[in-house]
């Protein structure tokens, strides 16, 4: 497909579809927009790439975040490849996550800053890749990992692994 990059415009394909090439979604904020999860819907089929921010955001407790995909049958929850890291100033941690991808919290009230980055590989299958740094004991967490979905990608949610709930920050995204 031929594309043509117009400037502040956007990218006019050769069907004549213009799409700008950077779009926001719109920020929510822990306790008055979400406590369970964050949810971003009605993504559009032509993104390749989408950008998760994340802006001192916290978990009542010591509950994982996952980022989970999915399609018009919902979210998907099971069979992700990856893991996340953990690094400290005094200590390390990994650990593999197959319901999404994640990012260990060993802090309760720790406040997570930073981004994932979920890149379309190719057909319904999704990359991730992502740096989060808390605000206790100066650790950072990196995650990868990959998801075929049974179908185009038009949700991402931010969640967590058990019944925390989300107490404070901003979550958004970008796509293109």
């Amino acid at each position: 497909m031929a594309v043509t990059i117009n400037g502040s415009a956007g990218v006019t394909t050769n069907s004549g579809a213009v799409y700008d090439s950077l779009q926001r979604g719109t920020a929510l904020t822990a306790v008055t927009n979400f406590t369970t999860s964050a949810d971003f819907t009605s993504i559009p089929s032509w993104v390749r790439r989408i950008t998760i921010m994340f802006d001192g955001v916290s978990l009542s407790g010591t509950d994982s975040f996952l980022i989970q995909i999915g399609d018009s049958g919902g979210l998907e929850t099971t069979g992700y490849n990856g893991g996340g890291a953990r690094f400290g100033a005094s200590s390390i941690g990994g650990v593999t996550f197959t319901t999404g991808f994640g990012f260990n919290n060993t802090t309760a009230a720790c406040l997570f800053s930073g981004s994932v980055v979920l890149t379309n590989v190719t057909g319904n299958t999704w990359a991730a890749s992502g740096t989060l740094g808390g605000s206790a004991t100066e650790f950072s967490n990196i995650l990868g990992g990959s998801k075929t979905l049974s179908a185009q990608l038009d949700r991402v949610s931010v969640t967590r692994t058990g019944t925390n709930t989300f107490d404070a920050g901003t979550i958004n995204i970008i796509y293109e």
